[in-house]
């Protein structure tokens, strides 16, 4: 056992440093007032390939935004290494809110919602007229995720040269969303491509569309591979690049100020996170009709005004029947 003399102040005593730190913690987190501006363009395993001015950078969450994720169109604020070097990584300490949000589930016994773009201004629906055959309750369903999420819808009809699209836009033409018809001889030519472009121009637009329907092929012509590889940035820490399909990716238009947000190709759009009573919203032919509607109404009961609204012919019957469908999968989801 040690001894000390009568002197007691003892500055030779060593002290055991905390495993936890001397410094006392703080709630005040750093502003990072000199932080930069950026845009997410696509998210891979943990690591944000961001656009800041005109360098493609890597970036990393900050620790401090907790469980708080950033995807493909946010607006953020990074700090640290911002030359967009290979094998540099900065820091995003901060996501603004966001104007607009796509979401979806896999499907809607899945309480895990996606958001899978963020900011975009409009959702292009792409869908084949044939080969494969349209899927009207697809789109019905991706023009709720639309109407609910704030994007406004433009359809993208392909492979006219296989089937006319009169049928298809007749079912859609009292809601007055734009639309563009190719063939796919168009869009190896690049008309369609420069037809589609006309709508795109100064807004961020993303692509939906299950596999077949020539959303990649669209995609490919408005954006060139050259474009596609420079911003589609390797990862910085495992050194491998990731195909541009299996993942949502932001990409600029070339002669115009707008971007493409390609998405993977769907299967499904589930609506579980959507609440039913606001899917009515995105089927504004019907939605003047509920008017006559009994309080707390289903849209699928006998004294429900939809039926005399469709009768009078108001409405396609078509219409009611995908709004009572999806109307019907999201009570039984409900009732699990």
């Amino acid at each position: 056992m040690r001894r000390y003399g009568k002197h007691t102040d003892e500055d030779d005593v060593r002290v055991r440093p905390s495993r936890k730190g001397n410094r006392p913690r703080s709630s005040i987190r750093p502003k990072h007032e000199d932080a930069a501006d950026g845009m997410v363009l696509t998210v891979d395993r943990g690591r944000l390939t961001c656009l800041v001015e005109d360098r493609v950078v890597m970036a990393m969450k900050a620790r401090e935004l907790g469980r708080k994720a950033a995807v493909v169109g946010d607006r953020v604020a990074l700090v640290g290494d911002l030359s967009g070097s290979k094998d540099t990584l900065a820091r995003i300490v901060r996501i603004a809110d966001r104007t607009s949000v796509l979401r979806r589930t896999a499907d809607d016994d899945d309480p895990f919602e996606r958001v899978v773009v963020a900011n975009a201004d409009q959702l292009a629906i792409v869908t084949a007229l044939a080969d494969p055959e349209p899927r009207p309750r697809l789109i019905d369903r991706c023009l709720v995720a639309a109407y609910d999420g704030g994007l406004e819808p433009l359809l993208v009809l392909t492979k006219s040269d296989l089937a006319p699209p009169d049928k298809l836009l007749e079912l859609y033409g009292d809601l007055d969303i734009p639309f563009v018809v190719t063939s796919r001889e168009e869009l190896e030519n690049g008309d369609a491509a420069d037809r589609v472009r006309e709508q795109l121009d100064g807004k961020i637009t993303a692509f939906v569309g299950h596999s077949g329907v020539g959303k990649t092929t669209l995609v490919n012509a408005l954006v060139p591979e050259e474009r596609r590889r420079s911003t589609g940035h390797v990862n910085a820490v495992t050194g491998r690049g990731r195909h541009t399909t299996t993942s949502a990716l932001a990409l600029p238009l070339t002669e115009s100020d707008g971007w493409v947000v390609d998405t993977p190709g769907v299967r499904s759009f589930g609506l579980a996170h959507i609440d039913p009573s606001r899917v009515i919203h995105a089927f504004p032919d019907l939605e003047p009709g509920t008017e006559g509607c009994p309080r707390a109404c289903s849209h699928d009961e006998p004294d429900c005004a939809l039926d005399e609204w469709v009768a009078t012919g108001h409405a396609d019957p078509a219409r009611l029947y995908s709004l009572r469908r999806l109307l019907a999968t999201r009570e039984r989801h409900e009732g699990d």
